[in-house]
């Protein structure tokens, strides 16, 4: 996290909001030999106090049993030229959103998991919307079967909440913005426009 206090957030309801809607992130762990880390996509339980995922039983982190965890949502980000504020006597930057989620990792019982399967599925094919859900029951229980003996439940238990946003708050509102309208242009890539989109909407 950014050390400097004008770009954190102790909003924790919006930082959860913003990694839930994501929906991807790292999950790592201090393993024997060295940090583990795992790409994961995952839901959030009803009041957001711990995180559903799953890993292949093959996976270190997942065979590494219960133990603290870091997941970690990154956001939109992109390059922010000096030459963007119309100040003098500044430098480059990198502008980004990042939240991290802290708390104790723990593999579920197998029973767990076609539960969450149908959930993670479900949540993100509604996003999809007027595409028919996709869901489980499409699968042969054959298939189904094969592919769940392949899998382990796991879920983070928060236990702190920590997030960046650091997307030019240090400067004047003029070059703030002045940055956003740069950075919508400089770029294709949708999640450039987002970040500028979230550099306007500073309160």
């Amino acid at each position: 996290m950014h050390p400097n206090p004008i770009f954190r957030s102790d909003d924790h309801i919006k930082s959860l909001s913003f990694a839930a809607d994501r929906g991807f992130g790292v999950l790592s762990i201090n393993g024997a030999s060295g940090p583990l880390a795992a790409h994961v996509p995952f839901i959030f339980n009803e009041n957001r106090s711990k995180v559903a995922f799953h890993l292949l039983r093959s996976n270190p982190v997942a065979r590494a049993g219960s133990q603290p965890a870091l997941l970690a949502v990154s956001g939109p980000d992109g390059y922010i030229s000096p030459d963007w504020y119309e100040i003098d006597q500044q430098v480059p930057t990198w502008n980004y959103v990042a939240v991290h989620i802290r708390g104790t990792l723990n593999v579920l019982e197998p029973e767990a998991l076609e539960p969450h399967l149908r959930s993670l599925s479900n949540a993100f094919e509604h996003r999809l919307l007027p595409k028919p859900v996709w869901d489980l029951d499409k699968l042969s229980p054959e298939n189904r079967t094969k592919m769940m003996r392949m899998l382990v439940p796991v879920e983070l238990e928060i236990t702190e909440v920590d997030a960046t946003w650091k997307l030019g708050q240090n400067k004047t509102d003029s070059a703030r913005l002045k940055a956003a309208k740069e950075l919508k242009h400089s770029d294709i890539r949708a999640e450039v426009a987002a970040l500028a989109t979230l550099m306007e909407e500073i309160d």
